[in-house]
């Protein structure tokens, strides 16, 4: 099965293997800023996605973040597949706990758009091309809790966003359902995604991994992935 796209970072996809797939998460930006004048940058992914993350201490408690994600995952033999972006920005309160302890929480707001085809379903509905696009809109907050040292941090965290669908458009139908209509009726959706973020390496740049699983408390057998890992670079500079 492969993914087409969120979001983020939203984000959103739909994966043309097996069944559509309307949403996978993006990774979360992390950044435990303890001063004024903190950047901290991140680059992720993994095989199907690219993404930026970043973050500066505007304040001593006061950060703003800027999130993006490009979704590419190369089309199967049949020819399914997918693309899509998502753009999210993000203000928030951050505050040290001690000397290694952060603790700080961001509103975010995020919005892109993906398109899927799968070629593979025109055969059995001979008056449509098998495709699906739509905006995407997700905001909510994050809030964040970690430890962070010279060579290692490790932090926990948690987004609770609503993800909207809006214009939708396209013909796919999928074991005889049409999609749009699936989506039009499931264009709202609230969800809980806790992470766990690690780091290692060099003060100022660290390789990073992330465990991230999401939770759909509106629609549970909504169409999407649960669980994701994502890995990348992140630098720090104070």
């Amino acid at each position: 099965m492969k993914k087409g796209i969120i979001s983020i970072v939203m984000i959103t996809l739909l994966l043309g293997a097996c069944s559509p797939k309307y949403y996978v998460a993006n990774t979360q930006n992390v950044p435990l800023i303890s001063k004024k004048g903190e950047t901290n940058l991140t680059f992720s992914g993994n095989g199907d996605q690219v993404e930026f993350q970043g973050a500066y201490g505007v304040t001593d408690n006061f950060s703003i973040m800027l999130n993006s994600g490009f979704f590419i995952p190369a089309d199967l033999d049949d020819g399914n597949g997918g693309s899509g972006r998502l753009i999210e920005l993000g203000a928030g309160y951050s505050k040290p706990v001690d000397t290694h302890f952060v603790f700080e929480t961001y509103g975010i707001f995020g919005f892109g758009y993906f398109e899927n085809h799968m070629p593979s379903t025109v055969a059995a509905n001979p008056q449509t091309t098998g495709d699906i696009s739509a905006q995407i809109m997700r905001y909510g907050i994050q809030p964040n809790f970690g430890y962070k040292s010279k060579y290692f941090t490790a932090a926990i965290s948690s987004r609770f966003v609503n993800l909207n669908y809006s214009n939708v458009e396209g013909d796919l139908i999928f074991d005889g359902v049409s999609q749009t209509d699936y989506l039009n009726k499931h264009n709202s959706n609230f969800l809980i995604e806790p992470a766990l973020t690690l780091r290692g390496g060099f003060e100022k740049i660290k390789l990073q991994l992330q465990y991230i699983y999401s939770f759909n408390l509106t629609n549970s057998d909504f169409n999407q992935e649960h669980s994701y890992l994502t890995a990348g670079i992140n630098f720090n500079f104070k």
